[in-house]
């Protein structure tokens, strides 16, 4: 990856490391499955806008809304819903290890479902240390964690499968502007979400009047989705669907860091130790220093 992959793939990581944190504020008050519908709802809107103003044409959306309302399926209404099912009877700790084994899956499907991503031992020793680093970073919780339902285990091991498929599938949009993969990504995950809200909540369900809430939502949709999106698409068409995937293992460094800076969370030695075991996959990944 260049030096422009790696700085886009950093401040993803801060972007969906951050949604943690205010999806943990708007989730106080807001049913899940109706925050991934406002979330996804804002955040389309906003991209429709965004392409109006900058009169960028929405139509190869609308040449192929089957692809879309797929990838959407894939990426947003499917690893969703496995994750919040999972987490009800797991703890968010071992989830997260689950969800940070999101590229070693990649690595298995992009080798068998395309020509220009294939498997070997650099990658998978790579990704094999940065899911060790992101147990480590839970350190001593994760132990007593460990139980729970096999299928609770399944559900979120099952969404990253999921977002698996979802970023080699998104590189057949290669050929289309990121900023209209997310807004159709987007369009498509609020149309199917729409149903499902409705037939598990009432209107007076989803609403709140918490000022604090909905800013949480804003910023939740605004900058860790909309934005965040356009740079995971334009990514995937860049570096390719493996190095995308990444991310994942940053997430947790990115979560933990910004507890630290604004909630006041010490940082303990485990994490510390668990970040440098992330940053070493992603140099062993990279290759570069061993070519050298």
């Amino acid at each position: 990856m260049s030096a422009k992959d790696w700085g886009q793939l950093v401040l993803l990581g801060a972007l969906w490391g951050g949604s943690f944190f205010f999806a943990r504020v708007a989730v106080s008050e807001i049913p899940p499955l109706a925050l991934v519908l406002y979330r996804v709802a804002i955040a389309a809107l906003v991209l429709h806008l965004w392409l109006k103003l900058r009169g960028i044409s929405f139509a190869p959306v609308l040449a192929r809304p089957g692809s879309f309302l797929c990838l959407a399926l894939l990426n947003n209404v499917i690893p969703f819903s496995l994750i919040f099912t999972g987490q009800t009877e797991i703890g968010a700790g071992l989830a997260s290890v689950f969800y940070a084994t999101t590229p070693l899956w990649t690595i298995l499907v992009a080798n068998a479902l395309t020509s220009d991503e294939k498997i070997s031992t650099t990658k998978i020793a790579g990704v094999a240390i940065g899911i060790a680093g992101a147990a480590v970073m839970i350190g001593p919780g994760l132990l007593s964690n460990l139980g729970g339902p096999t299928w609770a285990k399944l559900a979120v091991i099952g969404a990253a499968v999921s977002y698996a498929f979802a970023v080699v599938y998104a590189k057949r949009f290669k050929g289309i502007s990121p900023t209209v993969v997310a807004t159709g990504q987007l369009t498509g995950a609020t149309i199917l979400m729409l149903p499902i809200v409705f037939f598990f909540y009432s209107p007076a369900d989803i609403v709140t009047q918490s000022v604090p809430i909905w800013m949480a939502v804003l910023v939740l949709a605004i900058l860790t989705t909309a934005f965040a999106f356009i740079l995971y698409f334009n990514l995937i068409a860049s570096a390719g669907a493996t190095n995308a995937s990444l991310v994942t293992l940053l997430v947790p460094v990115s979560a933990i860091l910004l507890g630290t800076v604004f909630l006041g969370e010490r940082l303990e030695t485990f994490e510390f130790g668990g970040m440098i075991l992330v940053m070493a996959s992603l140099i062993i990944i990279d290759g570069r220093i061993f070519r050298r």
